[in-house]
C-alpha cells in the first residue's frame, strides 16, 4: 500500500464503521441502555463472581477422590473458590511450568512416582526457583535445612542442592517412596510431606484409620491434599478455567552446557567471565552456588551449568 493512500483508506474506514454503528443503534440491534457491567447507585460497577464447575470425578497418582462424601467435596470446593480467580498466578505458573516440568517430569518418571506429584512441586512453591519460607525451607520442594541431607543433598554455606532442581526432585522422589511403602498410598505419602511421616503415623494411630480422607488433621494438612488436587484440576483444564496461552508463550528450558569442576573456584565472578558468561548468568543457571567462591574437596567434582 503508498503511503499517500492510507489517510483515505482510514476516513473510508471510520465512516463504514459509524455508519453501521447508526444503523444498529436505528435497527435496535445495539442496546444503549444497558450497560456492560451493573453498577449501583454511585456509578461504582457491581461486577459478579461464580463458583467454578466441580469435577465429577477426581484422583490422585490413580487413587479415586471419595466426591460421593458431602465433606470431601466440600473441602475440594474450598480449595478450588481459593485459587480460581487468581488467575495472573495461574498464568505464570504455566509459563514456568514450559521451562521446568520437563525436568521435574522425567525425574519423577525415573525414579517411579506417579506424575502427579508434579502439582505437590506447585503447591509447595508455584515452581518459584528461589522461593523461601518464613521457616527456611527452600526452593521448589521447599526442602528444610536439616532435612535435605537425609535425602542426599549438600546444604553448607557454599553449595545447596535445594536449589538444584534435578537432584532436589530424586531427593523429593526419595521421600514419596519412603512414605508410600510405610502408609500404602500415595495420597497419604503426599500428606505426610505436609505433616512430616512421624505426624501422620500419629493421627493415624490415634484416629485408627490409614486412609487420609478419614482422617482430621491440623488445618494446614487438612487443606493439603485438597490444594494439590485444586491445582491439578485448574492447570490441567486451563482454557476451561479461562487460562489462554497461545502456543509458544510459555517459557522455554533454558539451553545450557555443562562444565565438569574438580578444583576450588575462588572467584565465581571472575571464573564465569573466564568462560564467556558474567556472573548474573552462573548464579541463574546454578542457584544452587550460594556464594561468591566454589570450594572442591579432594575426590568431589560438580557440575556447573553455563548458557549454551
Amino acid at each position: 500500500m503508498k503511503i499517500g493512500t492510507r489517510p483515505l483508506v482510514y476516513f473510508f474506514s471510520g465512516l463504514a464503521i459509524g455508519v453501521a454503528i447508526v444503523a444498529g443503534i436505528a435497527s435496535g440491534r445495539i442496546d444503549t441502555t444497558t450497560p456492560a457491567v451493573d453498577v449501583n447507585k454511585e456509578g461504582k460497577p457491581l461486577y459478579k463472581y461464580y463458583a467454578p464447575d466441580m469435577p465429577t470425578s477426581l484422583d490422585f497418582s490413580g487413587e479415586q477422590v471419595p466426591l460421593d462424601k458431602w465433606e470431601v467435596k466440600e473441602r475440594l470446593e474450598r480449595e478450588l473458590l481459593s485459587n480460581y480467580y487468581l488467575h495472573g498466578s495461574q498464568l505464570y505458573i504455566l509459563k514456568l511450568a514450559g521451562r521446568y516440568m520437563p525436568l521435574i517430569e522425567e525425574r519423577l518418571k525415573a525414579n517411579g512416582v506417579p506424575d502427579d506429584f508434579k502439582y505437590v512441586c506447585v503447591a509447595e512453591s508455584s515452581l518459584q526457583q528461589n522461593a523461601l519460607s518464613g521457616v527456611g525451607a527452600a526452593s521448589f520442594w521447599q526442602f528444610m535445612k536439616d532435612t535435605g541431607p537425609t535425602y542426599g543433598l549438600e546444604i553448607s554455606e557454599e553449595v545447596d542442592e535445594r536449589f538444584n532442581a534435578s537432584k532436589a526432585t530424586d531427593a523429593a522422589c526419595k521421600y514419596f517412596l519412603q512414605a508410600h511403602d510405610k502408609f500404602g498410598t500415595w495420597t497419604a505419602a503426599a500428606a505426610s510431606y505436609n505433616c512430616g511421616q512421624g505426624g501422620y503415623s500419629k493421627q493415624a494411630e490415634f484416629q485408627g484409620s490409614n486412609n487420609y480422607y478419614d482422617l482430621i488433621f491440623p488445618d494446614e494438612t487438612n487443606r493439603y491434599v485438597f490444594r494439590i488436587l485444586a491445582l491439578k484440576y485448574l492447570l490441567s483444564n486451563p482454557h476451561k478455567m479461562g487460562n489462554i496461552l497461545t502456543s509458544g508463550e510459555e517459557y522455554k528450558p533454558l539451553k545450557s552446557r555443562a562444565v565438569e569442576v574438580d578444583k576450588t573456584i575462588e572467584d565465581l565472578a571472575d571464573w564465569a567471565k573466564s568462560n564467556n558468561t558474567s556472573y548474573k548468568m552462573l548464579k541463574i543457571y546454578n542457584p544452587w552456588l550460594r556464594a561468591h567462591k566454589l570450594t572442591v574437596k579432594g575426590g568431589k567434582k560438580y557440575k556447573v551449568l553455563l548458557p549454551a
